[in-house]
């Protein structure tokens, strides 16, 4: 049997279990969460008030005592003021059983931090002519993809930046068709029982792009559903979507020639000097990339995305701090390292009518970043990975966060959600004194 057979017969056998609905899905991770969970409550741990930190030795113990009381493995912290990099530190560990320090050389995924590297490569690929933002999808694409509920509505380029293209992702199948352990892993442990026995991961090569979305947008895919498709026209619906995303790197990779991860390494990675970023989880040398933790006695199995576009970059928090400095000088106007200005303007310009996106999550969208409070944002969360990016609208100051903490899981989104809360309070307190 070859690869490609092999893999359409177990994404047939993760089809086939479709009958699991989102409700099951949502109290699985609540049940696992505390079948693995070792950790204590710590909710009688009051949290630090970061007033008056305004120097980079306060702000430094500021996060020592929050990585010393919260259930944190490691994270960085990453500041910067107009063009200077006001703080850049790490805390905790990258792996804890090794007592190996999280460094601002370790190297973590970003989660879904990676989509705003997807913006900039649209916009690139519009600098370069390849496609607007009023182009239809099916004008780029070697197969037509409609939503078989609406079918007479055009998606385009600006409704998957936007995350109002009508396509979802599917609850029931899609931790298990996109997710895979790497092989030689150790899938014994109690977290690897799970994401194997009860979530549906296999342990596995990483199968290539256009293989992976055929299954889900061709007719003929053994994951293809009309449950991937929302019954309104696009444009008009807000709904957060990792296969739509996935389905724009491939648009990018169809319609340059270059695979989507040569594409921003050329574009993007190689201008900003950004040396230790990449999607190529079989590129990254282990040793120096940080271990991703339920907690701080189950470290997750390595694991990969076959749509790596959405969520599977890694980096660490030198790279990211040259990424911010570029996006800040975009958002002032003077940005020219990775396109014309007119492209960072792109780039952060509210594409949506007000209204459409949810209240509770943002006011408007540019080309994935958000809008809130005038803030442009983008967060992350996956297995054992939290992630935050935040700048002024005015590019004036603006800060990372990185860790191998999880946030997925229920009884963890809670604790990273507290966690970046108070981690931004004392960085808002610190940029406001300097």
């Amino acid at each position: 049997m070859n690869f490609l057979n092999q893999h359409r017969t177990t994404l047939k056998k993760k089809a086939q279990s479709r009958n699991v609905n989102q409700l099951m899905i949502f109290l699985l991770l609540c049940m696992t969460a505390v079948h693995i969970s070792c950790t204590k409550d710590d909710d009688s741990i009051q949290n630090p008030t970061p007033n008056g930190i305004a120097t980079s030795e306060q702000l430094s113990t500021y996060l020592e005592d929050i990585a010393n009381t919260k259930e944190i493995p490691g994270f960085s912290v990453n500041v910067s003021i107009g063009n200077t990099k006001a703080f850049h530190q790490s805390f905790g560990y990258a792996n804890i059983a090794n007592e190996t320090r999280y460094t601002n050389q370790t190297v973590n995924n970003l989660a879904s931090v990676s989509k705003t590297f997807v913006g900039a490569a649209v916009a690139k690929a519009i600098e370069q002519g390849l496609f607007t933002l009023e182009t239809n999808i099916n004008d780029l694409l070697p197969i037509a993809i409609k939503n078989p509920k609406q079918p007479t509505g055009n998606i385009k380029i600006k409704h998957l930046v936007t995350h109002t293209s009508g396509i979802v992702d599917v609850p029931e199948t899609y931790i298990a068709s996109n997710y895979f352990i790497l092989p030689g892993e150790d899938i014994t442990t109690g977290i690897g029982s799970i994401l194997v026995n009860e979530l549906g991961m296999q342990q596995m090569e990483q199968v290539d792009l256009d293989v992976y979305l055929s299954e889900i947008f061709d007719e003929d895919g053994e994951l293809y559903s009309p449950d991937n498709y929302l019954n309104t026209l696009p444009g008009t619906t807000w709904a957060y979507s990792n296969d739509a995303t996935t389905l724009l790197g491939y648009i990018i990779e169809y319609a340059s020639g270059d695979s989507f991860d040569d594409y921003v390494a050329k574009y993007i990675f190689s201008p900003l000097q950004m040396t230790n970023s990449t999607y190529d989880i079989s590129a990254i040398d282990f040793q120096n990339m940080a271990t991703q933790y339920y907690d701080s006695s189950s470290p997750f199995p390595r694991y990969g995305n076959h749509g790596y576009v959405e969520g599977g970059l890694n980096s660490n928090s030198d790279d990211m701090s040259n990424y911010l400095l570029d996006m800040m000088k975009g958002a002032r106007g003077e940005g020219s390292a990775l396109f014309a200005q007119d492209y960072y303007d792109l780039l952060f310009q509210e594409q949506l009518e007000p209204g459409i996106v949810p209240s509770d999550f943002a006011e408007n969208h540019g080309l994935f970043w958000y809008m809130k409070n005038g803030n442009i944002v983008h967060g992350g969360n996956s297995l054992g990975v939290s992630s935050h990016i935040q700048l002024k609208q005015d590019g004036s100051s603006g800060f990372y966060i990185i860790s191998n903490m999880d946030g997925t899981f229920t009884v963890n989104e809670l604790k990273w959600e507290d966690t970046k809360s108070i981690i931004t309070q004392a960085v808002e307190e610190f940029i406001s004194n300097n």
